[in-house]
């Protein structure tokens, strides 16, 4: 009976810490979270986001990012950002390059609130495998690897890993991820 109770206790450790409930607070770059703030109220104070908060203010999506939404933002780290070929950030955030900018990361937003349960569900009613349009207008796939790890697929296949889900804001989620996704 005393190992039910420990894997329960592990169980709701685990869910605590990655954002499972709605409206829970999580800790992302160093600070919490909190759902009553939106997208990039919260953003802007984490510390492992700070390429991310540039590029939206750069690609002027500060306003659409504080709108109601909801939005599910799949929210590259700086890490993910540093892995792009030397340069590429820098060019990126030029003034003439902000077409392609706000396409790279409206690419990275979904119109609507996809939690892991959602996205969970989507993946099962489609055998495996879930495709969904981004605000970008192009599709991002979604499979499973294993019970609580969900990949995300650009449409070159390339793929990112959630490593910090279900982050609630007032105007949608968060999904913390370890590459920068890439449109056509």
């Amino acid at each position: 009976m005393k190992g039910k109770w420990v894997f329960a206790a592990a169980v709701l450790s685990i869910a605590a810490s990655s954002g499972f409930a709605a409206g829970e607070t999580v800790m992302v770059g160093g600070q919490a979270m909190l759902p009553s703030k939106d997208i990039v109220d919260n953003a802007v104070n984490s510390a492992d986001h700070t390429t991310l908060v540039a590029a939206v203010k750069a690609a002027g999506l500060v306003d659409t990012l504080k709108s109601p939404g909801p939005f599910t933002v799949f929210a590259p780290t700086n890490e993910a950002f540093a892995a792009l070929p030397a340069g590429t950030v820098d060019t990126l955030v030029k003034p003439e390059n902000k077409a392609t900018l706000t396409s790279i990361l409206t690419y990275h937003v979904l119109p609507g609130r996809y939690d892991f349960r959602r996205l969970d569900s989507a993946i099962k009613a489609g055998g495996g495998k879930a495709s969904i349009k981004t605000v970008n207008g192009e599709m991002l796939t979604f499979t499973e690897n294993g019970p609580r790890n969900i990949v995300v697929a650009d449409a070159a296949g390339h793929t990112a890993d959630i490593s910090t889900y279900d982050v609630y804001q007032s105007n949608g989620v968060i999904m913390v991820v370890d590459k920068v996704l890439m449109p056509m």
